[in-house]
């Protein structure tokens, strides 16, 4: 041996000896908040603080929260931006026209009032919205939960006047303007909900309606669309039910009714129908090489129109269907003046008004975040409350209902090129020129035409129906979710099927916080591995480590008691390990 190993190895062994002496004073709490000068003052400001605080950065900062306009618009690009929203603006503002007049059907509305919905509420929501995606504008669950009001506070038994010949007839034009009142109250009372819960930062609401509620909601409320639709279908006039089974017992009816169908209205509308599909197929299937969609729906709607100048016959002799006459008083000189809604409605539509702002924001909140995820952007949910709240409040006074973001608009807008809401500006330019130029055109309506283009928009929403099949590979609480919202829906109607889906998932909210899975794991003798307790046999020398899985919503208290559960003293167990999904925390009792 060398004399350096022998110094190393006597180093190592002065090292081995070595013993350390440390000296301090022990503390108790009084003590180590005194050393530590713990805070005792209150961090909160007084509002004369706040209002000494106040300066022209800080003013700035809150302008520039509220109004997100400010902040992007003085940075647009031109060069960048500017020709993809130019094509994205055309072609949603080409889809905006015959969605907005079908919708305006299943609000029970005149197609008027559904182009005033497309037009007015995209403008304030692109002063105050903070998504660069979404298409505001009409969409079927809201329209058809607009309409069941409508429906209810002015059935056309509220409207019947004698005919010339003593019989009875329904009063149309008398109950079309009762029913405006009716939408614009309630549409102002919803915008109304939505800035308040916004001005208090509620947005977080939208955590607890999780997305197999959303999903079956909307897939259940698209059966609702479907079945209001049929009448016009068949052409057929069936009664009207309210309340629960009000869907059962309405296609009970129109089962009864068949018989009775209008041939050519059933003629014209599969034709359409046929036309549609297969058009929109060609769309989807070959959308990376088509410059812009095919806008097949205004081509379907334009068709009766362009055969009946040819031919020199009227719309209503050429289609054989019951026509309606719609916008001959619609912009053909000046938009209709702003009129404030009247207020006696807001007691019957509360609960109503409250159930469409929720709904609304979910549909609208889920589809923003999707997109701003994608494209790495912030979106702001109380923002986005405020910025819906606004477009209901003030579309209200402008003859609108209720809106929200379209799927089918908002993906079209962003596979066009869209990049901002500059894109939804410009659709509704087009709108408003197009009925400005060729508004004439539309005062007769098909509704057998536009009942169709309400079926084929469904498509996404039908197949929604897939999601059962996964969550019952994934999660069968949230399957039972997914099936308990969707049958309520249908049974019990829309409002009634709501509250009973959101009190449902918070009972499986509950019942999962308080009742997480755990396993214990044991250190196997002679390693550093720990196992599953329940699973190997082999005695543990120590038990430290809880598992706990399949929970997102563990409390402290809930650590505490799954700690009491395997007989461990509090003080002993030295932590847990809390396994989230794809993350681990880890939590010291």
């Amino acid at each position: 041996r060398t004399f350096a190993q022998v110094d190393k190895d006597m180093e190592e062994k002065d090292l081995q000896s070595v013993e350390y002496f440390v000296k301090r004073e022990v503390l108790d709490e009084l003590c180590l908040d005194e050393v530590a000068q713990k805070e005792t003052w209150s961090t909160k400001l007084t509002l004369g603080d706040q209002v000494k605080e106040c300066s022209v950065p800080r003013l700035k900062h809150i302008l520039l929260t509220w109004v997100p306009v400010l902040s992007w618009l003085p940075r647009y690009s031109i060069r960048e931006n500017a020709l993809g929203d130019l094509i994205s603006g055309c072609s949603v503002g080409i889809m905006h026209l015959p969605q907005g007049m079908a919708y305006a059907l299943l609000a029970s509305l005149r197609p008027v009032y559904g182009l005033y919905t497309s037009l007015f509420p995209v403008l304030v929501y692109f002063i105050f919205g903070t998504s660069r995606h979404i298409s505001i504008g009409t969409f079927a669950v809201i329209s058809i939960m607009v309409g069941s009001v409508t429906e209810r506070l002015a059935p056309d038994s509220n409207f019947i006047v004698n005919g010339t010949n003593g019989t009875e007839t329904v009063d149309i034009d008398k109950r079309d303007a009762y029913r405006v009142q009716v939408a614009c109250s309630l549409t102002v009372l919803t915008g109304i909900f939505q800035i308040l819960l916004g001005v208090v930062r509620f947005g977080f609401v939208v955590t607890y309606l999780s997305e197999p509620l959303i999903r079956g909601y909307t897939t259940g409320s698209a059966c609702h669309v479907c079945v209001s639709q049929l009448k016009y279908l068949f052409g057929i006039t069936p009664s009207r039910f309210t309340g629960p089974l009000s869907l059962i017992y309405t296609v009970l009816d129109i089962c009864s009714l068949l018989p009775q169908t209008q041939v050519p209205e059933l003629v014209v509308s599969l034709v359409a129908l046929a036309v549609l599909i297969v058009v929109k197929e060609i769309n989807d299937c070959y959308r990376q090489k088509l410059p812009l969609p095919i806008p097949i729906e205004l081509v379907v709607v334009s068709l009766p129109f362009s055969f009946s100048f040819i031919l020199s016959l009227p719309v209503k002799q050429f289609l054989c269907v019951s026509l309606i006459k719609q916008l001959t008083f619609f912009f053909c000189s000046r938009l209709k003046a702003p009129r404030a809604p009247d207020t006696t409605f807001f007691s019957g539509v509360i609960g109503d008004a409250f159930a469409v702002a929720i709904v609304g924001f979910a549909i609208n909140i889920s589809l923003s975040k999707t997109f701003g995820l994608k494209y790495g952007y912030k979106v702001d949910s109380n923002q986005e409350l405020v910025a819906l709240g606004l477009s209901n409040t003030i579309g209200g006074f402008f003859h609108c209902y209720s809106v929200t973001s379209s799927l089918s608009r908002s993906l079209v807008q962003e596979s066009t090129g869209g990049k901002t809401q500059v894109a939804g500006v410009i659709s509704s330019i087009i709108v408003l020129i197009t009925v400005l130029k060729i508004g004439p055109l539309f005062e007769d309506l098909p509704k057998a035409v536009l009942s169709t283009i309400v079926f084929v928009n469904l498509k996404g929403m039908f197949k929604q129906f897939m999601d059962v099949s996964l969550l019952w590979k994934t999660n069968k609480v949230d399957l039972l979710v997914w099936l308990v919202t969707f049958i309520s829906t249908i049974v019990l109607n829309l409002d009634l099927g709501l509250a009973v889906s959101v009190a449902f998932s918070m009972l499986t909210f509950i019942f999962r916080t308080q009742l997480p899975r755990y396993s214990i794991l044991g250190n196997l003798p002679g390693t550093e591995l720990y196992l599953d307790t329940d699973t190997y046999k082999e005695e543990a020398t120590e038990r430290l480590l809880v598992e706990m899985k399949d929970t997102t919503r563990l409390t402290h208290e809930r650590v505490k008691q799954s700690a009491q559960q395997v007989c461990w003293p509090t003080t002993q167990c030295l932590c847990l390990k809390v396994i989230v999904g794809l993350e681990s925390v880890v939590t010291f009792l």
